[in-house]
Order: structure tokens, then sequence, then C-alpha cells
């Protein structure tokens, strides 16, 4: 069962999430908060698999709890189009996905799945802006280079298949090694690149040019 916190400061918001999770048998709502300290604290009661967060939240901020929350479970932050300015910000403090708020409901499904299995999401428009920023000159793709060669060819192999977004379930069937293998090399990746989650570790890996 993937349990899943809900954090937004509307009502009519929570009960929208809510009601689309409730279509998946394998998904339950453990606890929903109306601001971002609600949040905070729920969070480290509940020890949900999956955060859903708003950005705009009184009290403390969807950025703000997510950074408090990087340690404790993975974040999706939640957003509206005009909000995506936001989205380095985001990864940067350890958000582990994007979902727009207009997505259709089964992208939400999938995004907490992902989540929930260690995988990043971004919806499809966000990570087409994300993908844009790379290109656009932001990257650093010589010192991206520089940090994967210093990874074990192994973890190399791990980090393409991240940066293509697959999951850890997915890279463990595709490379014939056990998932708690997959995890460990996961965690020896972020400590090698310098990164503190798997969008980090994705981005990493594009700018490497490991995902072409």
């Amino acid at each position: 069962m993937i349990r899943v916190l809900l954090a937004d400061d509307e009502a009519m918001i929570r009960a929208g999430l809510a009601a689309v999770l409730a279509t998946d048998p394998e998904i339950t709502v453990v606890a929903e908060a109306d601001d971002g300290r609600a949040a905070v604290e729920l969070t480290h009661a509940h020890q949900p698999d999956v955060v859903l967060m708003d950005i705009r939240m009184p009290r403390l901020d969807g950025l703000a709890a997510a950074r408090e929350l990087r340690d404790v479970a993975p974040v999706v932050m939640l957003t509206t189009f005009d909000e995506d300015e936001y989205v380095a910000q985001a990864l940067e403090d350890g958000a582990s996905g994007f979902l727009l708020k207009a997505a259709d409901p089964r992208e939400l499904l999938i995004a907490v799945r992902a989540v929930a299995d260690g995988a990043a999401y971004l919806s499809p428009r966000v990570a087409r802006r994300v993908l844009a920023g790379l290109r656009s000159g932001l990257t650093r793709p010589a010192a991206a280079k520089r940090k994967v060669e210093a990874l074990t060819p192994r973890e190399r192999d791990v980090l393409a298949l991240v940066g293509r977004g697959l999951s850890n379930q997915e890279i463990a069937a595709r490379l014939r090694l056990a998932e708690g293998t997959v995890k460990a090399h996961l965690s020896a990746i972020l400590r090698g690149l310098g990164v503190q989650n798997r969008v980090q570790a994705a981005i990493t890996a594009y700018e490497a040019g490991m995902t072409e």
C-alpha cells in the first residue's frame, strides 16, 4: 500500500486529489494538511511514502516545506502552469517531482506510483521547460562529464537509466540486478555526483549526454 499525505490550503483541491487517489486500491491518503507547517509536522508523524505539496500555502510555503522534508519523505510539488519558474528552486531544494494541477487524473496516479518506487516525475509540460533551460546554455556539460567519469562503470549504467526515467524496479530488470543493489548504487551515485536526489542526478545524466 502506498501511503500519501496531501498538502494544499484549498479544501476542494484536497478533496479532488483524494477522490482520484481513491480510484487506485493500492493508494491510501493517511493525512491532509492545509498549510506548509502542518504538512511538515504531519509528515514526521505519519511517515508517508509520498507527499503531494502545493507551492503556495500559508505559514510555510511548499518550497520551504519540501526543503525541511528532504530527508524525511519524497515530495511531489503541485503547481499551476504560471508557477513553473519555481521548478529549478524546488529541484535544488530536494523535490522528487512536479505535477500540474490541470493534468489528467491518470497522471497523478502515475506520478505517485513512480515516486513511491524511487523514481522522479515531471509533468511533460514542466519537463519541456526544464529541458529547454538545459539546452539554452544553463548546463555545465564539461563539469557533468567529469563527475560521471568518477563513477564506477556499473554506477554509470544505473545513472544512464535514471536519466531516461526508469524506476528502480525497471533498472533492476534491465541490468539483472536485485532492486536493493540498484538502491545501493543510487545512493553511491548521489554521493559521487554531490546531488541531493534522483531528479538532480537525472539532470546531470542529461548534461553529460547519457540520455541521447
